[in-house]
């Protein structure tokens, strides 16, 4: 290592430390976090581990590679109802680590503390033989008994996405290819706003009090929408009814369906969305989708929970269709 940069404990003290307020996390300066759930709480965990060229790019700006690497664990948590009261962080550092980009990377971090309304309770930070890695696990808290899993739909409930889909597959096929906005005559506005949701997720917190009272199954998703049907379709015994022409698509995605249809179903099951999928009973559904928009993150049914044995059927305009290539991204 360099003698020009901190060591661990220093590094530590002046990069993290600052982010560390809860009473908890004692200042980073013991071994472990004291963590206890409020009253009447149930504790939510989940982790996501981000690597440089998988997630996203070894040169993209420090502060967006900490937004997203906290951001999809908020997703993972709003989407069991749970709200976000802490993280911890694990950071495996290149060999070529600057301390301006970890100043970079912890303003990032900083930023979206305050954004969330939440705090660094502790981690671990080492040298990577590999490239950067980021790895957090997020903790959440629920109403005890009420957090919201996969595995509840029930024939006859209304599912409902948030946001737009596709955007963010776009937006890597994009980096992957400079010649693809111009192929497919996407606008300047198009090509940045696809962009933005690669490298940006929007976890939608202000969904998670309406999960836990409305779903009986919720999921984020990460992997493609049909993708992670398939997951909440399995873990409920039950098939998912999934209409095309329903799916809330940006005008990006629209451009793109107009130019080559195998290009837009690819995108629209790509992956990195992190928009929420709920099954909401029926005798709810108006009431949720009402609910949502009132608070600032309005959802759109895309299709119906039927019986069945854990497929999604797809339709367009009602008439069934098999798309190929429709599995989702798979790490191996």
């Amino acid at each position: 290592m360099s003698k020009d940069r901190p060591g661990e404990f220093e590094l530590i003290r002046r990069f993290f430390a600052p982010l560390a307020s809860d009473p908890g996390s004692l200042g980073l300066t013991d071994d472990a976090a004291v963590f206890a759930p409020g009253p009447g709480c149930d504790l939510v965990l989940t982790k996501d581990v981000l690597a440089a060229d998988v997630h996203f790019f070894k040169d993209d700006a420090p502060e967006a590679i900490a937004a997203k690497a906290l951001r999809v664990n908020l997703s993972d948590l709003a989407a069991k109802g749970a709200r976000p009261r802490g993280y911890l962080l694990g950071l495996s550092l290149p060999s070529d680590w600057t301390e301006t980009w970890l100043e970079r990377f912890c303003a990032g971090l900083a930023a979206d503390q305050s954004a969330f309304d939440v705090r660094l309770l502790g981690g671990d930070t080492i040298r990577s033989g590999n490239g950067l890695q980021v790895s957090i696990t997020a903790i959440g808290e629920v109403m005890t008994g009420r957090t919201v899993r996969r595995s509840g739909a029930k024939p006859g409930d209304a599912l409902f996405v948030t946001g737009t889909i596709g955007d963010a597959a776009a937006g890597l096929k994009i980096r992957l290819d400079t010649g693809f906005s111009t192929e497919n005559n996407l606008a300047d506005r198009d090509v940045g706003h696809v962009l933005d949701r690669y490298l940006l997720p929007r976890p939608r917190l202000a969904l998670a009090d309406l999960v836990t009272e409305f779903a009986s199954a919720s999921m984020d998703i990460s992997d493609g929408l049909f993708a992670d049907s398939a997951h909440m379709a399995a873990a409920s015994g039950v098939d998912l009814e999934i209409e095309l022409t329903s799916v809330p698509v940006s005008p990006a995605l629209n451009q793109l369906r107009s130019r080559s249809r195998d290009t837009f179903l690819a995108c629209l099951n790509g992956g990195d969305d992190y928009e929420i999928l709920t099954a909401v009973p029926a005798s709810g559904a108006q009431a949720f989708q009402r609910q949502a928009a009132s608070a600032g993150c309005p959802v759109t049914p895309i299709g119906t929970v039927a019986e069945g044995t854990g497929r999604v059927n797809c339709l367009e305009n009602g008439v069934p269709f098999t798309a190929q290539g429709l599995g989702g991204f798979t790490h191996f």
